[in-house]
């Protein structure tokens, strides 16, 4: 649910007109005129329950999306044919086009939040990769960030959001890029992150013959459980009761006693938990005693708050709904303090969530209110209702697997947002799915020949956090996908001020790395990845 991508949408036909618009002023001398040509007859392009809205060249380095300001510069990208469709009812999706350069490859890439918006700066990415790409809103216009009001009563827009909307893009997609170069893709990508892990591996359970490869980080796929146990769970844990509120600049706290207490169990002093796993710090030694100030130490309700959110959501009975956060990485801009408290109570993204979900997708109630939420009846209730279609929790990938695709998933161990205790649990629900009573090692050697986990410590969500979370996974799938060689690790950057300080390995789960004694604990070439 990045927060990055929380922005305001320009509605579709001020887009439109946006895009014909541009596509006039851009018009390009420096692609071959034979490239324009081809691009602005894709106008004409006949496809199932789709509309082409506009087709024409971009010069390169001149984009800026619809809805961005004046004063904002252009995205860098090579000069490109831009094509912009919708599929009924209004999935709208846009295509990407080297005019010169292409790789002959095609790459999809997701979402985050709630959508509603195309993913512009990640096509950009692809784009200057050499791809052909595509981006789609899923289907619907978010007004605002997390926003879900679109969803009320409108079943076929949730489904288009949770399944339908990029695969009918990715279809599409591959259509005008052959139409646009005569000629079939080599293969096929994906990549996303947050909602566009949902994605990533919704296209890997339901549609297997979309993608040769598919990277899905930090993946939202066990959405109804994730939003019930993970965002509604942490708001009611902090704010149901006024008195269990942690303010933003009180999360410092818990994260410098979790680091004092955990950060070196590996071996190694350098602010990152390499496996939280290990982590035995109990927060009530927090708790405030008689004549504390209260700036340095938590309530009893705040300790038990912090408690919960670990904890992870369950029913009176004990049984598990979604697991809690790890601890580490809690401090820093993408820390606790965007996601769990906010700048005041019932700011947080955990609570914009969680509203707009449950009033306008589950309940269709815009009244709702989250302290009437019962986990022993309204976690089945929410289930029954969207699970269908926004859940990404089938374990069977014997198609994805016959079809010859590979399937990386990484996530971060610091990850405030989504519960990196999910990935492991779904990637442990595969071992096992796939290969029935094999003995665990030969389960997952077989899984491992296919889909492989990286988890990654100190990252927080899809990104930032105190550890090494610059890293070129697509690069790694395509040495997979082309040539037959999987990724052992991967080598993973910590910037500084945009200079990298510090390197380290990426292992395949459930490897970890490990510091090898000797030599500078910021090279990755001084840990090997071992079975903790």
């Amino acid at each position: 649910m990045k927060s990055a991508l929380l922005a305001v949408v320009t509605p579709f036909a001020l887009a439109a007109v946006a895009i014909a618009t541009q596509q006039r002023a851009d018009a390009t001398t420096s692609a071959p005129p034979e490239a324009a040509a081809s691009c602005e007859r894709l106008a004409g392009l006949t496809l199932a329950d789709t509309s082409v809205t506009s087709a024409g060249l971009v010069t390169e380095n001149t984009f800026r999306s619809p809805d961005a300001a004046a004063t904002v510069a252009p995205m860098r990208a090579p000069a490109f044919c831009r094509v912009a469709a919708t599929t009924k009812p209004a999935v709208r999706f846009e295509v990407w086009m080297p005019a010169q350069s292409w790789n002959g490859k095609f790459q999809g890439v997701g979402n985050g939040g709630t959508a509603g918006v195309i993913p512009y700066a990640a096509m950009a990415t692809a784009l200057n990769r050499g791809y052909a790409v595509v981006g789609t809103d899923t289907g619907h216009v978010n007004a605002r960030g997390f926003d879900s009001t679109w969803a009320l009563n409108r079943p076929d827009l949730v489904a288009d959001f949770g399944h339908r909307g990029l695969h009918v893009s990715t279809v599409n997609g591959k259509a005008i890029a052959r139409a646009f170069y005569e000629k079939d893709p080599a293969h096929s990508y994906y990549v996303g992150c947050s909602k566009g892990g949902q994605q990533g591996l919704m296209e890997a359970q339901r549609y297997p013959d979309d993608y040769d490869g598919l990277i899905a980080g930090d993946p939202a796929n066990n959405w109804t459980r994730f939003y019930a146990g993970g965002h509604l769970w942490y708001s009611i844990a902090t704010m149901k009761d006024a008195e269990s509120y942690i303010p933003a600049g009180k999360v410092s706290i818990l994260a410098n006693a979790v680091n004092q207490a955990c950060d070196a169990t590996d071996g190694v002093r350098d602010g990152v938990l390499n496996d939280p796993r290990t982590c035995k710090f109990n927060p009530a030694v927090l708790t405030c005693k008689p004549g504390d100030d209260p700036a340095t130490c938590y309530t009893p309700k705040q300790t038990k708050a912090i408690q919960d959110i670990w904890a992870g959501a369950k029913t009176s009975s004990g049984e598990l709904i979604y697991p809690g956060l790890a601890p580490g990485g809690e401090a820093g801009s993408g820390g606790w303090a965007s996601w769990t408290t906010g700048t005041a109570p019932f700011t947080g993204s955990h609570w914009l969530a969680a509203e707009g979900f449950f009033k306008y997708m589950v309940f269709n109630d815009p009244s709702w209110d989250f302290r009437a939420f019962n986990y022993d009846t309204d976690v089945r209730k929410s289930l029954d209702v969207v699970a269908a279609a926004v859940d990404a929790t089938n374990a069977n990938l014997r198609p994805l697997r016959d079809r010859g695709s590979k399937l990386i998933v990484y996530h971060g161990w610091s990850d405030p947002d989504i519960s990196p205790f999910n990935s492991i649990s779904y990637y442990e629900d595969v071992v096992k799915t796939m290969n029935g009573a094999a003995p665990r090692e030969t389960a997952l050697a077989d899984t491992q020949s296919f889909f492989r986990l990286f988890m990654v410590p100190g990252m927080q969500h899809c990104s930032g956090g105190p550890g090494a979370a610059s890293f070129d996974m697509l690069s790694a799938l395509e040495r997979w996908v082309e040539q037959g060689t999987a990724p052992e690790q991967v080598v993973a950057t910590h910037l500084t001020n945009g200079v990298a300080d510090r390197t380290r390995p990426l292992c395949v789960y459930p490897k970890v790395a490990q510091y090898v004694g000797t030599g500078s604990t910021d090279e990755a070439a001084n840990f090997v990845c071992r079975v903790p």
